[in-house]
């Protein structure tokens, strides 16, 4: 590539810029790949490459429109490269544009991924759109060109988890932590594989990676304390375990920006937007497709998809952020988070046939397999008044907890960390205050949507199996099917905090878990009792 000389100046030579640009974007120098790339174009003929390090140093650096452009540029330009396509992907994903990103994906694995970073992005982009199957064959490719790398091991070990390949993903996470000991998730990671034992454990390297100083930083103190904290209430050491969960927990909160008010405005504003008597009438898509499983983290939600997933007629989308995002989009809401007071309070009169029919779309091709979908996103308690209105005919399933296990399932459990959804769960009593808003909206929403909600017990559940189960497939309008009882033989993956558990029959060890730490919940039960929650 080069520009045309005009007169006698001297002609203009692009690739030692091209190069620049590409040994910028090696080094993750985002903003000189971008500056030196962008200005190149001009001054050249369309070329795919140039587009590309353009396109991945605006992705990196979150200028998601420019990203997109660029990007697209360079698979239009050379749609034979993997790389390309697969990068487009991820950008396309980012946007959460979820039907483009996965042609996108499908492009680059029909151009046959050739390196390491190509084959992981892909498998990324598959994970987060549900196809496990693929994204587990991506993850091997990549350990395969590069073994080496601690972060593909301890990708292919999260997806080995959810495919319920626990001795395999054992492996994998001891690989990782073997190539890099400071990929302090691994350790948490690998902690909560499987039950400590006396003889097999890892408390002495945990200790002895928390003395060393590269074991005081805020990652370091979360990941391994909280491992800590798995291992030794395994072992019965409950005292010490809940003194390593406080501190995981605290170094998370460092550098958090959080405060209880935050959350309390969010629901006071979906209570406002949808006064009692309102109801969820209105003009909605009328499709009865989408079973949507809501409730807070860690009361139950995984075990209800997967009861609902053995049923024939019933597939499982996981955790989808897909009625958020079509909600953000159709209010206009111009503000970062996708939840917050001014999209709620720009959502309020919106042509409710188009969301619906918008969110059923978006949850193409990946559900059209079976006639129902789950969608058991926890958070979407927030959108119980917008889905009503979008979807008149979907089924709408809560779970409930014990307030105490509820509180302690979600301080026990380190969440997404890219989501402000779970900043509550750093602090003992925020979860507490947290839990009292739930409480409250829910109560509101059985006022405003009557008989729209069924909401069940985590411990009906267990305590009366198939009782519980018929009211499930009553309420979701589906016939009876032994099948659903036998969940534990249910092979599809499980993408969230429960793969490992939810793989196991039901039984009773998880109830009345508070008890086991009575003594340090002693100031989270007086906050619950003082606001007139039974215990």
């Amino acid at each position: 590539m080069s520009e045309k000389p005009h007169g006698n100046t001297v002609p203009f030579d692009p690739r030692p810029v091209y190069q620049d640009a590409v040994a910028a974007l090696n080094r993750a120098e985002w903003p000189q790949a971008l500056a030196l790339s962008t200005g190149l174009l001009p001054r050249i003929p369309p070329h795919a490459g140039v587009h590309f390090v353009a396109g991945v140093a605006a992705l990196n650096m979150q200028m998601m429109p420019q990203a997109l452009h660029h990007l697209q540029a360079a698979v239009h330009l050379n749609p034979a490269r993997a790389d390309y396509a697969a990068q487009l992907a991820k950008a396309l994903m980012e946007g959460r544009l979820m039907r483009q990103a996965m042609t996108a994906a499908e492009q680059a694995l029909a151009a046959g991924p050739a390196d390491a970073m190509t084959a992981d992005t892909l498998g990324v982009v598959f994970t987060r759109a549900n196809e496990h199957a693929k994204a587990l064959s991506m993850y091997e490719l990549a350990v395969r060109l590069l073994p080496q790398q601690a972060s593909y091991h301890f990708n292919l070990a999260t997806s080995l988890t959810f495919a319920g390949r626990l001795p395999e993903a054992a492996q994998e996470y001891k690989a990782c932590i073997a190539r890099e000991p400071r990929y302090w998730k691994a350790h948490l990671a690998l902690a909560k594989l499987r039950k400590a034992t006396r003889g097999d454990n890892h408390v002495d390297r945990l200790q002895g990676l928390l003395a060393t100083p590269a074991g005081g930083s805020n990652a370091a103190r979360m990941y391994l304390h909280l491992a800590m904290s798995k291992e030794l209430e395994d072992l019965g050491q409950d005292a010490q375990a809940f003194t390593h969960l406080l501190a995981g927990k605290a170094a998370g909160r460092e550098g958090r920006d959080y405060a209880i008010d935050r959350d309390a405005a969010l629901f006071q504003a979906l209570m406002e937007a949808f006064p009692e008597g309102s109801g969820g009438g209105g003009d909605g898509c009328d499709s009865a497709a989408p079973i949507f499983v809501i409730g807070m983290p860690r009361t139950g939600t995984t075990l209800v998809d997967r009861i609902l997933s053995s049923h024939p007629e019933v597939h499982s989308a996981g955790e989808l952020q897909n009625f958020g995002v079509v909600l953000k989009r159709a209010s206009g809401s111009m503000t970062p988070e996708l939840i917050d007071v001014d999209c709620i309070r720009r959502a309020c009169n919106l042509p409710w046939r188009q969301v619906g029919e918008a969110y059923i779309e978006s949850t193409r091709p990946g559900t059209e397999a079976k006639p129902r979908f789950v969608d058991k996103l926890p958070h979407n308690f927030l959108y119980a008044g917008h889905i009503a209105r979008a979807l008149p005919n979907a089924r709408i399933i809560c779970l409930r907890r014990n307030p105490m296990d509820t509180c302690l399932g979600n301080f026990r459990q380190l969440f997404t960390q890219n989501t402000p959804y779970y900043d509550y769960s750093f602090d003992l009593l925020d979860t507490g205050r947290y839990y009292l808003l739930f409480d409250r909206l829910m109560r509101h929403w059985r006022q405003v949507l009557p008989g729209r909600i069924l909401e069940i017990d985590y411990e009906a559940i267990v305590d009366a199996q198939e009782a519980s189960t018929r009211q499930l497939l009553e309420h979701c309008g589906l016939a009876w099917d032994p099948a659903c009882l036998r969940f534990s033989e249910n092979t599809a993956p499980v993408a969230t905090a429960s793969a490992v558990q939810v793989r196991e029959p039901l039984h009773r060890n998880a109830l009345q878990r508070w008890k086991r730490f009575e003594a340090q919940l002693a100031p989270l039960r007086a906050l619950l009792e003082e606001a007139g929650i039974a215990i």
